[in-house]
C-alpha cells in the first residue's frame, strides 16, 4: 500500500496533483465547492477566540499569553483547495485574524506541493512551509480531511492458529497474490488487546498503526490549540465487528468502489493507478492523542457537525447554499460516511459550533 500510493516515481498520488473530483477517482467534501472551506473557517475563527481568549468564547479582549502568529495546518493538504477556501472566506469575515495567519501545508505528492502556489493564487502570501512533514512545532488548528484513511494498514486474519497477518506474495504466474504468515510485529495483537477485540475466526480486518504514530507525533508537536480530523469510519466497537469481518479495505477508480474478493483482492491490482483506502478506527486515533495531553472535544457525522456551523444562517443564505449543503449533509453519503473528531489541547473543554446542533455519529 506504501509503494502503490506513495513511491516517487510510480505511487498513485505522487504523480499526480489531484486525484479527487468528477474528473478523478473519488468525491470529497472539498469538491462540493468553497462552502466547505467557508464552513471551516466559521470553526476555526471560534477556535481563534478560544485561544486568544481562553475564559470565554465571546470575549473580545485577547489573552496576553496568545500568539502573535496563529499557526493554521493542513495535513494531507494535497494542491492547497481547502486551505484557500479557507483563507477567502477568512479575508472576506475578519481581516485581522486574516492577517495573522501563518499557513502550514503538508503533502506527501511533490506533484501536489508543487501546485500549492498557483492554487492558493492571491492568499499565496501567507504560505508559510509546504513539507512532506508536519512543523516542528505549531500553535493554532491543525486540520485532516481525509487523510488517516489513505495510510499504510496491515491487514490480519483470525485463524484456527491464532492471529495470522496477511502478506503480498507472488502466485505461480508471477501475478500478485495473498498470502497469511506470523504477525510482522507485536504491536498489532497488543493494539486489538488494549481495544479489548475479540475476533472470531475467519474474520479479517485491518489496522493502521501508521494513524496512531501520526496522531501521537502531531500531538506532541502541537503546544496549544485544536485539531479537526475528518474521515470516514468508526469506533473500535463497531469496526471491529461482525459488520465488518471482511474488512474495509477498498480501491476507488472513476467513481467507483472495489471490495475484497477471495480469489483476486482489488487492491492488488493496478498497483499505482488506483486508490486504496481503509476505514479509520477512530477510537485508537483519540486514545493516541489523549495520551499525549489532548482532550476529546466531540465526535459526530459530518451532517451535524455543518448543521452547528450554520444553525444561526438566515433563510435566504440557506436557500442560496442549499444545493451544497445538501451535498455535504446527504444521509449515505457524504453527511453520515464522513465522521470529524475535534481535539484540543491546552484550551479546556470549550462548547464548540460545530458540536452545538448535535453529537451524533451513526
Amino acid at each position: 500500500m506504501e509503494r502503490a500510493l506513495y513511491d516517487p516515481a510510480n505511487g498513485y498520488y505522487a504523480r499526480a496533483a489531484q486525484r479527487s473530483g468528477r474528473a478523478g477517482d473519488f468525491f470529497t467534501s472539498v469538491d462540493v465547492g468553497p462552502l466547505f472551506g467557508e464552513l471551516l473557517e466559521l470553526q476555526i475563527e471560534e477556535m481563534w477566540r478560544a485561544l486568544e481568549s481562553p475564559n470565554t468564547l465571546q470575549s473580545p479582549i485577547p489573552n496576553p499569553q496568545s500568539p502573535r502568529v496563529f499557526d493554521l495546518i493542513e495535513a494531507g493538504a494535497g494542491n492547497g483547495r481547502l486551505s484557500a477556501d479557507i483563507l477567502r472566506a477568512l479575508r472576506e469575515r475578519d481581516p485581522g485574524l486574516f492577517q495573522s495567519i501563518r499557513l502550514h501545508l503538508v503533502e506527501a505528492s511533490a506533484a501536489a506541493r508543487a501546485a500549492q502556489r498557483e492554487t492558493l493564487g492571491d492568499v499565496s502570501n501567507l504560505l508559510a512551509t509546504s513539507s512532506a512533514v508536519l512543523p516542528e512545532s505549531f500553535e493554532g488548528v491543525l486540520i485532516a480531511n481525509e487523510l488517516l484513511d489513505a495510510m499504510p494498514v496491515h491487514q490480519v486474519t483470525m485463524t484456527a492458529e491464532g492471529l495470522k497477518e496477511v502478506y503480498v506474495a507472488t502466485s505461480g504466474d508471477r501475478r500478485p497474490a495473498t498470502a497469511i504468515g506470523p504477525a510482522s510485529t507485536p504491536r498489532l495483537a497488543e493494539y486489538l488487546e488494549q481495544l479489548g477485540v475479540v475476533l472470531e475466526p475467519g474474520w479479517t480486518i485491518e489496522i493502521n498503526l501508521n494513524a496512531v504514530d501520526w496522531m501521537r507525533d502531531a500531538a506532541r508537536r502541537l503546544r496549544r490549540g485544536f485539531m479537526i480530523l475528518i474521515d470516514y469510519g468508526h469506533e473500535a466497537r463497531e469496526l471491529y465487528s461482525a459488520t465488518h469481518a471482511a474488512g474495509t479495505l477498498t480501491t476507488f477508480s472513476g467513481h467507483r468502489s472495489q471490495g475484497a474478493e477471495a480469489s483476486a483482492p482489488s487492491w492488488l491490482q493496478n498497483a499505482g493507478e488506483q486508490d486504496i483506502t481503509s476505514h479509520v478506527d477512530f477510537t485508537s486515533v483519540r486514545r493516541a492523542a489523549e495520551a499525549e495531553g489532548m482532550t476529546a472535544l466531540g465526535f459526530l457525522d459530518q451532517t451535524y457537525f455543518v448543521l452547528g456551523l450554520c444553525s444561526n444562517w438566515e433563510p435566504n443564505r440557506l436557500a442560496e447554499h442549499a444545493p451544497a449543503l445538501k451535498t455535504l449533509m446527504l444521509p449515505g453519503g457524504l453527511g453520515s460516511t464522513m465522521k470529524v473528531m475535534l481535539l484540543g489541547k491546552g484550551v479546556g473543554r470549550p462548547q464548540l459550533r460545530g458540536c452545538s446542533f448535535s453529537t451524533r455519529a451513526t
